[in-house]
């Protein structure tokens, strides 16, 4: 008997979407940090750097910030129940972190926290997302619009599946965007339709630039179904102003557009002349309800002051959708039964954190306002020391938790990264990363404006390393600048 010897599957075999789109935040740079890393583990000092810091990805806690109390107490307890009733517990843990995690476990099934729950979450933390909503906005949020989900990306990915029939259906994104939103439109089978931000006005969103692009691509047999909107944005670190919101929401509910609103840096504006504003509470203000505008939000344990990145917890806020969609969306989410409960304990604490008068309130204000300030502080840090580097522009970092500088490489740089077959932002992070041990990512992985190159940066490094980092940063940028310039070549000494 013979047997077919030939793989069941190779690359050029599997899903045809999978091979197209790419997610360089977790790409190739990430992969080769990781090999720099496990050779300086084996041969500390094989590198000419002492240690690789990643600054490609929003990963706070990997990168020295410390948890807040008052989220790991009631996390500690939630998953220890049998505490809750030790006479221990109350030297080691606050009296208000007691009390929440008996009501959230007195909520859970079956008193623990390792069973399934509902598909959409646990109902008393949905309900308390939704007190925090109504108290952020001032307009009343229900729980039955709310799905806790596994961190932001599970939700954008469940709405694509919703809104996506086929490849003649758009999405309106932004560029440069974060590769969530390509990787999911593609993997879902539909056409993104970008909208280009305007880099020499702080990435600012020009209404007019998003009418064209939908009439472009409605000209094309389109239908566009929803716009992208990422407030304060990712990769480039703006705070849209209340009145561009406005012209956004007038502008989609004119055109019929759902408004999908990635706000899941709500938490981290760092100018005093703007403030967060979710578009729920904006479309409010303008008079549209539920009847006039649909809407989907996004938030996320991940980032902001709490970092909690590898829990994997979050929410969607479902407005403006029937009853018949919310029980298919509903549907969806029942594939994978339910979100981790551990996320969903999480975001319902970041919606609903400690108040005036409990006892843990002073620690958290103090925790929150400590990570707040030195989030600004290193953010004009770094802003300050690109903008200093020879041809690199950098806008103001208005907010979240990256900054996008544009680099303006010499000629014979551009043509020795074409001759070695890479875009010139991946051939000088490459340079960069091995030279430094300073991880960033490539502009490209964000799609930038064509003839532009940019490399996404984020400022979660503890102010510590980014201390060592930038004369690192200064030193190469120095030597690779005068390298293409066609002088000699000159390294200063990276492990200072």
């Amino acid at each position: 008997m013979s047997y077919n010897k030939a793989p069941s599957i190779t690359a050029e075999t599997i899903n045809p979407k999978v091979r197209i789109f790419n997610y360089e935040p977790c790409g190739e740079i990430v992969r080769h940090s990781e090999r720099l890393q496990q050779e300086m583990d084996e041969n500390p000092d094989s590198l000419p750097f002492p240690e690789v810091i990643q600054c490609n990805l929003g990963n706070p806690q990997v990168l020295g910030q410390r948890p807040i109390t008052f989220f790991r107490e009631v996390l500690c307890l939630c998953d220890n129940p049998d505490l809750l009733n030790k006479d221990e517990a109350r030297a080691l843990f606050s009296p208000c972190a007691i009390r929440r995690a008996r009501r959230i476990i007195n909520s859970v099934p079956g008193k623990d926290s390792g069973g399934y729950t509902s598909s959409r979450g646990i109902k008393s933390l949905r309900q308390a997302v939704a007190n925090g909503i109504s108290a952020r906005d001032g307009y009343l949020s229900k729980p039955d619009d709310i799905f806790l989900t596994d961190g932001a990306s599970a939700a954008v990915n469940t709405m694509m599946q919703i809104l996506i029939r086929s490849h003649e259906d758009g999405i309106l994104c932004p560029l440069p965007e974060y590769p969530l939103y390509s990787a999911s439109i593609i993997l879902h089978g539909g056409t993104m339709v970008p909208y280009n931000l305007t880099e020499d006005r702080g990435w600012g969103l020009e209404i007019f630039e998003v009418k064209r692009c939908l009439e472009e691509a409605r000209s094309a047999g389109l239908t566009v179904r929803a716009m992208v909107v990422i407030n304060p944005g990712n990769p480039t670190g703006q705070v849209l102003s209340i009145t561009n919101q406005e012209e956004i929401v007038e502008f989609c509910r004119k055109e019929g557009l759902v408004i999908l609103a990635d706000e899941v840096y709500q938490d981290n504006v760092y100018v005093e002349n703007k403030k967060f504003h979710s578009f729920k509470k904006v479309a409010r203000s303008l008079g549209y309800d539920e009847k006039d505008l649909s809407l989907v939000s996004f938030h996320s344990v991940s980032m902001g002051f709490y970092g909690e990145s590898g829990r994997r917890g979050g929410y969607m806020e479902i407005t403006g959708f029937g009853d018949d969609v919310k029980r298919q969306i509903y549907k969806v989410a029942s594939v994978t039964i339910c979100p981790n409960i551990a996320g969903q304990i999480l975001i319902s604490l970041v919606m609903d954190p400690p108040k005036l008068g409990d006892e843990s309130f002073e620690t958290f204000e103090a925790e929150k306002e400590k990570i707040h300030s030195s989030f600004l502080k290193r953010a004009k840090t770094l802003e300050k020391a690109f903008s200093s580097l020879e041809g690199v522009s950098c806008n103001k970092i208005e907010g979240a938790l990256y900054f996008f500088p544009r680099l303006h490489l010499p000629s014979l740089a551009i043509k020795t990264a074409e001759s070695e077959g890479v875009s010139p932002d991946v051939f000088y992070s490459h340079r960069l990363l091995d030279a430094t041990g300073i991880a960033v990512v490539p502009g490209s992985a964000f799609h930038q404006a064509s003839g532009t190159i940019h490399i996404r940066c984020t400022i979660l490094p503890d102010e510590d390393k980014i201390a060592t980092m930038i004369p690192r940063l200064k030193a190469f940028h120095e030597s690779f600048m005068n390298e293409f310039r066609g002088s000699e070549p000159y390294m200063n000494d990276l492990r200072r």
